[in-house]
This record gives structure tokens, sequence and C-alpha cells, in this order.
């Protein structure tokens, strides 16, 4: 079983930036490909960015592709999505998701465990 938090959201300006955590507890955390969604209101959850296990293989949804970078730390249990130049349009709760697989995955279904979200809100 892996249970996840996430950490880091906040409330910043827009062209701000933000780095959100994602903690894991569970020993086979570092062999899991994971995720980032997000959630705006009135609005299905969408795929943010994906890492697999080892970090090699990436993928961003196009709305965040040269702003967002996700990353992790497997020492850590830790996964990270830095945010840059954000838009007001980014404002959503973020969550982290990790599937019981290596490789990457783009679509909610695909993945086992979620955490509980963090608030992320930018102002215009």
């Amino acid at each position: 079983q892996v249970q996840l938090v996430e950490s880091g959201g906040g409330l910043v300006q827009a062209g701000g930036s933000l780095r959100l955590s994602c903690a894991a507890s569970g020993h086979t955390f570092n062999r899991y490909a994971s995720g980032w969604f997000r959630q705006a209101p009135g609005k299905e959850r969408e795929f943010v960015a994906t890492i697999s296990w080892n970090g090699d293989y990436l993928a961003y949804a196009d709305s965040v592709k040269g702003r967002f970078t996700i990353s992790r730390d497997n020492a850590k249990n830790t996964v990270y999505l830095q945010m840059k130049s954000l838009k007001p349009e980014d404002t959503a709760v973020y969550y982290c998701a990790a599937r019981r697989f290596t490789r990457v995955a783009t679509t909610s279904a695909e993945y086992d465990y979620w955490g509980q979200g963090t608030q992320v809100t930018v102002s215009s």
C-alpha cells in the first residue's frame, strides 16, 4: 500500500512560481511511475505531468509544457512539480498519483494511488 501526501500549494500572482511536493510512504514507491493531475472548479480532473520510476521518461500536458517540470528523488520517496510562469488558468486542486507500473501514463484511470490534493490559486 502507498500513501501520498501533497504539499506546497498556495496563493501566487500570475507569473510567479511554486514547487509542489508529494511525499510517499511504502517501500515500493520507488518502483512506481508517478503523475500530477489537477481539477479546477466545475471541470474534470486533467493530466498535468508524469514521470517513470527512474525519472528517465517524462510527459507533460501541452498546456504546461515549458513551464512545469516534474522530478523525483527516490531516496526521499518524493515527487516534485516545479511550476513557473503561472497563469490564472492554472488555478486548481493539484493531485499526486502513483501507479503499480514503471512506465508513465497520462490518464487518471491508469493510477492506483492518490493524494488528498493541494490547492493552487493564481491571481491575475
